[in-house]
């Protein structure tokens, strides 16, 4: 069997490559560090802002109205400690206002010490409020039983804040570490506490927060997307140049399915007119373990976290490169060929674990190809549109993302059932059709030890579909990408032989 040299010379030394790119890779894994904490803080900035924008025309940020209600003396908020005493400087103020419901009715409300609200409602019968749930309203009670009767509550002298008399009565008290407790009485200290309640915040430390939460956020994502960049920089130049032409076939794997005759390389031929300048390719395992598709996320954690940093990074280094295309028409070569690295990691894990479940060898930690049998390779354009690098993700690639949302999107069911108020809804079955023909393949191993060659091929097209037209949304080449489902494990017109199975060389394809 001939192996492939385009293949054979993309797999540098591991060892050596480490060791060169160890610099790039700590500027890489610090950018993302760095550029998500800057993220973060103008999240943080943008939410503070908003939050600042619907303090009313009195400065607070105030609650609806709510009724609250009981048979008993008193109405108690649970104690509020919230340990802010040791914090240099000032949280901002709650303002709480209720209104007996009551017709001529009088309201009190109070605030203060926990030990000695508890002192002066001793044996009197009492309802703390447990909880508070926003929606539906819904409040919790606990009753304290008592027989004695309370004194009127505006004549005590340990309230730290508070409001008695007809009509809405409101207290207001800084935020602090006090043990303080809120009660809510009628003024003339009777039975059966009926009030409508509303609570408001107010607070100058978003006046500061906001500003410093953006300038510093951008700043800090400054530093992180310029190492990042050069992290990429790095580790794309150590990487083998991306081809020119075709994915080759890995040295790992079998053949399933059919292939278009001719050669890809023929000028004018039927496969040069059908392919497509990104290459995705990946051949099924004939011996595949009957279970081991159950623990292949588990397994594949490891895989997940470091693409998380890489996915991340690679939106910084897209950006770069759409910034580069539009002023230059060229795609710098390095983060080319790293983004087209984080592509193939994530094609190879996709393969492994979930989009495809064709293979029980555990993806190699590496951007550059392998001998694995999945595959992804993109050919490097010469030049690029510069006006064109605006409009293809959002623009452009719409009927596709349309296309890829039935692939990738979940199922609904019309029958879902009714919510609370009696509408119908639809409910989210949590199966995209992608996922599903893979389920079904998973399921049919798992019983008969046997991965269907056909379902196989189609689940490929699927995939080779979507990695297509993510290929040209991120800005790596300009041709549009073919409304065409090419079933199976390489490319049209790719040659290809299988492997041997149990030592016995395979037909040739």
């Amino acid at each position: 069997m001939t192996s492939n040299p385009m293949v054979q010379s993309k797999s540098p030394n591991p060892g050596n490559v480490h060791r060169s790119r160890a610099g790039s890779v700590v500027a890489l894994v610090l950018g993302t560090i760095l550029a998500m904490l800057g993220v973060g803080g103008i999240a943080g900035g943008i939410a503070s802002a908003v939050v600042a924008s619907q303090q009313g025309p009195d400065g607070y940020f105030t609650s609806s109205a709510h009724g609250f209600s009981t048979a008993s003396y008193a109405l108690i908020s649970p104690p509020a400690d919230i340990g802010t005493d040791r914090i240099p400087f000032d949280l901002g103020s709650i303002r709480l206002a209720a209104t007996s419901s009551a017709p001529g009715g009088q309201v009190f409300i109070g605030i203060g010490p926990k030990a000695q609200v508890e002192s002066y409602l001793s044996g009197v019968h009492t309802t703390q409020i447990t909880g508070i749930e926003t929606s539906p309203f819904r409040v919790s009670y606990r009753d304290q039983p008592g027989t004695a009767t309370p004194t009127a509550p505006a004549a005590q002298g340990f309230w730290t804040e508070s409001a008695s008399g007809p009509g809405t009565q409101q207290v207001t008290m800084d935020i602090s570490g006090a043990d303080v407790v809120m009660v809510v009485m009628n003024a003339d200290a009777s039975a059966g506490v009926s009030v409508k309640m509303q609570a408001g915040f107010h607070s100058e430390l978003f006046g500061t927060l906001t500003p410093a939460l953006l300038i510093a956020g951008i700043l800090i994502l400054l530093v992180g997307a310029g190492l990042i960049a050069l992290g990429a920089i790095g580790v794309g130049r150590g990487l083998p140049p991306s081809s020119q032409g075709g994915a080759g076939r890995p040295s790992v794997g079998t053949a399933t399915g059919t292939a278009v005759p001719g050669d890809v390389g023929t000028p004018g031929s039927m496969a040069e007119a059908k392919r497509y300048p990104a290459q995705l390719s990946g051949y099924l395992d004939p011996q595949l373990s009957r279970g081991l598709w159950l623990v292949k996320w588990l397994l594949a954690i490891p895989h997940f976290i470091i693409l998380f940093f890489l996915w991340f990074a690679f939106f910084f280094t897209t950006l770069i490169a759409g910034l580069a295309i539009l002023f230059t028409g060229r795609y710098p070569r390095s983060l080319f060929d790293f983004n087209v690295g984080v592509l193939r990691w994530n094609w190879r894990v996709a393969f492994y674990a979930y989009s495809a479940l064709a293979t029980d060898k555990y993806p190699p930690f590496t951007f550059a190809a392998t001998d694995y049998p999945a595959d992804f390779e993109v050919d490097y354009p010469q030049r690029l549109a510069h006006g064109l690098v605006l409009v293809k993700g959002w623009l452009l690639a719409i009927p596709h993302l349309l296309i890829i949302a039935i692939f990738t999107g979940s199922v609904w069911a019309p029958w879902g059932g009714s919510d609370s108020w009696g509408q119908d809804y639809a409910r989210n079955t949590g199966f995209s059709l992608l996922g599903l023909l893979v389920l079904i393949a998973a399921v049919m191993l798992l019983f008969t030890g046997r991965y269907q060659p056909t379902l196989f091929d189609l689940v490929m097209g699927i995939n080779r579909w979507i990695y297509r037209v993510a290929c040209y949304a991120l800005l790596m080449r300009d041709e549009y990408p073919p409304f065409r489902l090419d079933q199976g494990p390489a490319e049209p017109g790719a040659p290809f032989e299988p492997l041997p199975v149990d030592g016995q060389p395979g037909p040739p394809v």
